[in-house]
């Protein structure tokens, strides 16, 4: 299912790279959203990105995790595994569109794009299963604690949010974050005792 979404998003990112009117037609614009009745861009956004270095950032990130989240899901879920994944995914991109939805949608000239909020929601996912596995960053030549990484993602991503001064959609971090673990959570709640007990266990 991970190899299928990054196909679908690669090209439909790609055709809207060289046609503006698939971009302007899939793009996150709340007034249209709301105004028009333009319910598919709470979810479209996440296949088109703003430039090729966007692009392969989220793929790769979802090429790292989602793997690993599609494997965790095949175990834990048999039999809905892929339905689920899917719901993680969708759910990760409609989340992350709805705080910028209800704080811009009498903004016509605010967009958004990128499948960033929906890879939130598969690593915040991997974090349940997995929380002491290493994350490893670039320019950092030692792992990261899963749980650690999670924790400075989510505080980095609300202060940068708060101070708004880039054109970066943190918000959807961190909402897509926090939606990808509880979720995990609320499909099999004995995953929360499994996931402190790799902490403290």
């Amino acid at each position: 299912m991970t190899i299928f979404i990054l196909i679908v998003t690669v090209l439909v990112s790609l055709t809207a790279f060289y046609k503006p009117i698939v971009f302007d037609k899939l793009k996150f614009n709340p007034y249209r959203t709301a105004h028009n009745k333009e319910i598919w861009r709470l979810f479209t956004y996440g296949f088109v990105h703003a430039d090729w270095i966007h692009l392969a950032v989220n793929m790769f990130v979802l090429l790292s995790f989602g793997s690993i989240v599609s494997s965790y899901y095949e175990i834990v879920f048999p039999g809905k595994a892929n339905f689920y994944y899917l719901l993680l995914y969708f759910g990760g991109l409609f989340i992350s569109a709805a705080p910028a939805f209800g704080k811009h949608k009498e903004n016509f000239y605010y967009n958004s794009v990128g499948a960033s909020g929906a890879v939130s929601a598969i690593v915040f996912s991997s974090i349940v299963f997995d929380p002491m596995n290493k994350i490893y960053l670039m320019f950092i030549p030692i792992g990261i604690p899963a749980i650690l990484f999670g924790i400075l993602y989510l505080v980095y991503s609300a202060y940068m949010d708060k101070k708004g001064s880039d054109n970066i959609g943190h918000d959807a971090h961190f909402w897509g974050g926090i939606f990808g673990f509880a979720i995990t959570i609320i499909l099999k709640p004995d995953l929360f005792f499994h996931f402190l007990n790799q902490i403290f266990g």
